[in-house]
């Protein structure tokens, strides 16, 4: 089959865009430990109302109007948006702390684990049929979740509460089937009143990061929003233009960034155990990710007519 110049055009736009975006999220550490001094649970509250006034003036400026309207006539669509809304806030929470309180390669982990959650969902939600290949992927996978559990002695309820609630935020935009923009207005309008009534309480009492930080730091709070947008919208772009296949290849360059920071940037301790632990989640990933594209083929069962007589007996 010949592939045209115009595919191949439109499927390196796509893997750019792609890289892009999860290039951004992979960087998003250094970017949240510029406000360290801030509680995470203020910058959440920072993130949620300024993505809301970014991606407002996307739909104001582009004029989406129409999908805006629609996903708000739905009333099933719409409490289901509101569910991501929390779902994603509890997400991003998780995150900001994890970075701010020196658990960056934890953060990282559970963006390893997150594909194989994803997995476990589409099994256990949607029916999928789970081959032979992405078990044992599964399993491999909770074993390094347990090495590392038993070395903490501790459960990693970071990387788990990263991996399960992307993971669930990812099936619900599945089940609705909404464009970015405008999804993300809903799922940040439900949650911005209490984001706002926070940061003016705290600011009324004196103790807000506005009005107590230098400029600097409150242009970064406020940047939170083009942040928390920005990758978004190359990530949309991506998957327009290139297989999911390729998106789900890409979506590694995430953790492997924050890995690389949490260790040489951050100095997170990274003992042999860690080493063991990560080393079975990408065992895992490699397997899965062969599997899934159809490198690794099922054993074929042959089926025998219970009344053909057995040779060799």
């Amino acid at each position: 089959m010949k592939i045209s110049a115009d595919s191949m055009t439109t499927n390196t736009a796509g893997v750019i865009y792609g890289t892009f975006a999860y290039t951004l999220w992979g960087l998003l550490p250094l970017y949240w430990n510029l406000m360290e001094a801030v509680p995470a649970i203020e910058i959440l509250a920072h993130r949620i109302f300024w993505s809301f006034v970014v991606v407002s003036l996307v739909i104001i400026l582009t004029g989406r109007w129409a999908s805006l309207f629609a996903s708000m006539a739905d009333k099933k669509k719409l409490m289901l948006i509101f569910l991501c809304g929390f779902i994603i806030s509890l997400n991003w929470f998780t995150y900001i702390y994890a970075v701010n309180t020196g658990f960056v390669i934890e953060a990282s982990m559970g963006y390893y684990i997150n594909p194989l959650v994803v997995v476990l969902l589409g099994v256990t939600v949607f029916k999928e049929k789970l081959g032979r290949w992405q078990l044992a992927a599964l399993i491999i996978a909770a074993t390094g979740v347990m090495i590392i559990t038993l070395q903490y002695g501790r459960i990693p309820w970071i990387a788990l509460v990263l991996a399960f609630t992307f993971a669930s935020y990812g099936m619900i935009k599945k089940i609705i089937r909404l464009d970015p923009v405008s999804g993300l207005v809903l799922e940040t309008f439900i949650v911005t009143p209490i984001a706002l009534f926070y940061i003016l309480s705290l600011e009324y009492t004196g103790v807000g990061a506005l009005g107590s930080v230098a400029w600097p730091l409150k242009f970064v709070l406020a940047g939170t929003g083009i942040i928390t947008a920005t990758p978004l919208f190359l990530y949309a772009k991506g998957i327009e233009k290139t297989t999911f296949s390729m998106m789900g290849f890409l979506q590694y360059i995430a953790p492997t960034i924050n890995l690389i920071l949490g260790i040489f940037v951050f100095r997170e301790y990274f003992s042999v155990t860690h080493l063991v632990s990560f080393c079975f989640i990408w065992v895992a990933l490699v397997i899965f990710t062969l599997a899934n594209i159809g490198f690794l083929k099922e054993p074929v069962q042959v089926e025998t007519d219970p009344a053909e007589p057995r040779r060799g007996t």
